[in-house]
């Protein structure tokens, strides 16, 4: 399959999904929407990812890109595509899908607990979703989930962690393709986000445990492999 993904910017890149996409065989293109490359054909792609960012999906004055991506991710979920966000990727589908995405109660940054919710239980990837998993964290906002999708999971300082719609379309707030490099360069350049508040981790806590990465990245393969099964029996 032709699997294209939208990056932000240059320190959130796919992480862990793209060496299992590429050992599925999937050919791999991307739009680095940071440096004003220009969106492709739908026609010519199967799949489509979109990223995180530290932008919201309401700054267009500073970031005019995001006008077009919105309308793109929008057709592509229109013409029967599967489509996967990640974070804001998933604040984008959640618009592009009339949903409002606003401020969270609290910023969320690090490693904290989520609980599949009970919709997820129908849903293709409810086997590739524990009852309850440690994920990574790094976000301010969140989403309503969009009128006709499932809720997959929540958090205590988040109600709406995940969505997935018509068995195809998916949103996850939390990040599971994140390896030590990619937080390490969140750190980098978010730093200035880490305020010490009540769901905010210290740079330490959050790079202290490497077994999580190998946890998480797993959940991730496993989530791919289902909608790539279902893509193949669409």
């Amino acid at each position: 399959m032709n699997i294209h993904y939208l990056q932000h910017v240059p320190f959130e890149g796919l992480g862990s999904m793209e060496a299992a996409l590429i050992a599925g065989g999937h050919q791999l293109s991307s739009t680095h929407l940071y440096k004003n490359q220009r969106l492709p054909s739908l026609k010519n792609i199967d799949w489509l990812i979109v990223m995180g960012g530290p932008m919201g999906i309401h700054d267009e004055a500073e970031y005019p890109w995001l006008l077009p991506e919105k309308k793109f991710i929008q057709q592509a979920i229109e013409s029967g595509k599967t489509v996967l966000g990640v974070c804001l990727g998933a604040q984008l589908i959640a618009a592009a899908m009339g949903a409002e995405v606003y401020k969270n109660d609290h910023k969320e940054i690090g490693w904290f607990s989520i609980n599949r919710s009970p919709e997820a239980d129908t849903t293709i990837i409810a086997t590739a979703i524990p009852q309850q998993a440690e994920v990574f964290h790094w976000h301010g906002d969140t989403f309503n989930v969009p009128v006709g999708a499932k809720s997959l999971a929540s958090s205590n300082a988040c109600q709406n962690q995940g969505f997935i719609f018509d068995d195809r379309v998916v949103g996850l707030q939390f990040h599971l393709e994140t390896t030590p490099e990619l937080i390490q360069e969140l750190i980098n350049n978010s730093r200035h986000e880490l305020d010490c508040s009540s769901y905010v981790q210290s740079e330490e806590e959050m790079l202290a445990n490497p077994q999580r990465f190998a946890r998480i990245n797993q959940i991730m393969a496993a989530i791919l492999e289902t909608l790539e099964k279902n893509t193949n029996n669409r």
